[in-house]
């Protein structure tokens, strides 16, 4: 019985040798050498000797390079205007990107660059870009939102629509999906009226100030915008202290199609992330459909991937 035991055992130790054998080259990781020769090149669109800082356009072709990068991060910041303190950060594989700057007049960035190698170790490099922006969203825009000083808008509770969803891309104008109905929200989420979303113009620059004061129609964790609220729960009302940021005019970035909906072709870009319109949405870019001085239509790419957002505000009372 001894012998037989002793025979069985042989076998198996030689199975866990070849098995931690196997495990320790798993673990080999090479050279952790941190990428090197980080470099960064910027392309401004239009950029000429009549036209050192671009065409107007505001894009800018980036290509960014290095030694032993396995990916890249790249992030944004106008130290023109340092009131914007937030450097988002994004995954650029490839280290090739267009980058559309928006801020109007002649803007300087900081370009943030972040090569990844093996093991996480990472280079950073910044660069530097003056950037040339002139999109004009239009006299009556621009007066309607802000009455050129400033304007709080809400909103618009007694209409039917005031609240919508649509398909983003696939032509549609329209919440085809769903519409609030008229007081819709009052029961269980009267904060989506009683927030005011405050549009100032100072000279050429734009601001936006939120308040709510009975807190943030939003929702929850990695589908809210804005900072401080919960990791989880339900659609509704969230404590939210408000806050402020600037904005800019953009020209759309989807244009109508096969839609009875004339759009002003221009769009509101919120800085920052503690600022919203409406609704908590991942996305700050909001499309003005229609705009006068006693109603705005407001479309925006919603929490869920495909969705698109409808929002009709009238001016505070």
């Amino acid at each position: 019985m001894k012998n037989k035991i002793k025979y069985l055992l042989i076998p198996f130790v030689l199975l866990t040798s070849l098995y931690i054998g196997c495990q320790k080259d798993d673990y080999e990781l090479g050279d952790l050498t941190a990428p090197t020769n980080l470099v960064i090149e910027t392309v401004v669109e239009g950029q000429d000797s009549a036209n050192p800082n671009g065409d107007g356009s505001g894009n800018v072709g980036i290509t960014v390079t290095a030694d032993n990068a396995m990916t890249y991060k790249i992030g944004y910041r106008n130290v023109t205007d340092l009131s914007d303190d937030v450097l988002e950060m994004t995954t650029v594989a490839s280290g090739i990107t267009t980058k559309k700057f928006t801020e109007q007049g002649l803007q300087t960035y900081r370009i943030t660059v972040v090569a990844y190698g093996k093991g996480g170790t990472s280079t950073v490099a910044t660069s530097e870009v003056t950037v040339l922006s002139l999109f004009d969203p239009g006299v009556e825009v621009v007066t309607s939102l802000t009455n050129n000083a400033s304007k709080s808008w809400v909103v618009d509770k007694s209409v039917p629509g005031h609240f919508g969803v649509g398909p983003w891309n696939n032509g549609s104008y329209t919440p085809e999906w769903w519409a609030a109905a008229i007081n819709e929200k009052v029961a269980c989420c009267n904060c989506f009226y009683t927030a005011t979303f405050t549009f100032n113009k100072v000279g050429n620059a734009f601001s936006i100030d939120v308040a709510t004061p009975d807190g943030a129609f939003t929702k929850t964790g990695d589908l809210a915008s804005i900072p401080g609220i919960p990791a989880s729960g339900d659609e509704g009302c969230y404590s939210y202290g408000g806050g402020s940021s600037s904005f800019s005019f953009v020209p759309s970035s989807v244009s109508p199609s096969n839609s009875d909906v004339q759009t002003t072709g221009a769009a509101i870009l919120l800085g920052g992330s503690t600022t919203f319109i409406g609704y908590g949405a991942l996305k700050r870019e909001f499309e003005i459909l229609e705009i006068n001085d006693n109603y705005m239509y407001l479309r925006v790419q919603g929490t869920e991937t495909g969705n698109a957002w409808y929002l009709k505000l009238i001016p505070a009372p």
